[in-house]
């Protein structure tokens, strides 16, 4: 198995954290300095600034519905911090993140390759999102935000919108700008009153309460994995 493989899989950092480590000589491999591309086995002893690797742990994937106030960091001196709120016993951190004031689903692990390949602007995985909004929203302003919205100086990129009540509507993007949605609102004379996102890709919220998280299931990790698939 290659070395940055070996490290990220200790639940230490994401391959590309462990290439730079790397590079800067801090791992050694058997008491030697390590190189890029190193092959490595569970038998070998691999230290990081003189001190060794834990033994690879088992990856963990979870799904929680977000509460709004809770803030998607692994920082563990901001209040009321999305790691706090899970309280797991292995390192995990968030798959992107959802802002302090929406709510809903999110993904959380302690795979950093998963992590790198889901936020790939290439990948345009679907994130499916209900916006509830001040007033009645209009047909026009729904076509507007489906063709696309003016904000930060770009236009948004085409997206699936959907009435879902007079002043709720269902919004399926590809795209991940900072605050987009809320962006996309305010461009169009909105303020959101609720943002709740119910669906990654094929994973769904469902009927989870608010708080509560549970771990992926098979079904669904297999269609999660392999975009994190790479050479060992």
């Amino acid at each position: 198995m290659r070395l940055n493989k070996f490290i990220s899989e200790t639940g230490v950092c994401s391959r590309r954290e462990a290439d730079r480590w790397i590079e800067a000589g801090r791992v050694t491999c058997n008491g030697a300095v390590a190189q890029l591309g190193t092959q490595v086995a569970d038998s070998d002893e691999v230290c990081i600034d003189g001190k060794p690797v834990g033994a690879r742990k088992q990856h963990i994937y979870l799904a929680l519905n977000k509460p709004v106030g809770v803030t998607c960091t692994s920082e563990s001196h901001v209040e009321r911090n999305i790691i706090d709120l899970i309280g797991h016993q292995e390192r995990i951190f968030p798959v992107g993140r959802l802002d302090k004031d929406s709510e809903g689903l999110i993904l959380l692990t302690n795979n950093g390759d998963i992590v790198n390949e889901i936020l790939r602007a290439e990948n345009n995985h679907e994130k499916e999102y209900i916006v509830t909004v001040e007033r009645p929203v209009t047909d026009l302003s729904l076509e507007i935000m489906a063709s696309g919205v003016r904000i930060m100086g770009e236009m948004t990129q085409p997206c699936r919108v959907e009435r879902v009540n007079r002043q709720s509507f269902r919004i399926v993007l590809t795209q991940g700008l900072n605050r987009q949605i809320r962006r996309m609102c305010s461009a169009l004379g909105y303020q959101v009153r609720r943002l709740q996102r119910v669906r990654i890709m094929h994973i769904h919220l469902g009927a989870m309460g608010a708080g509560k998280w549970r771990n992926l299931t098979p079904q669904e990790l297999a269609g999660l994995l392999p975009r994190a698939a790479g050479p060992d």
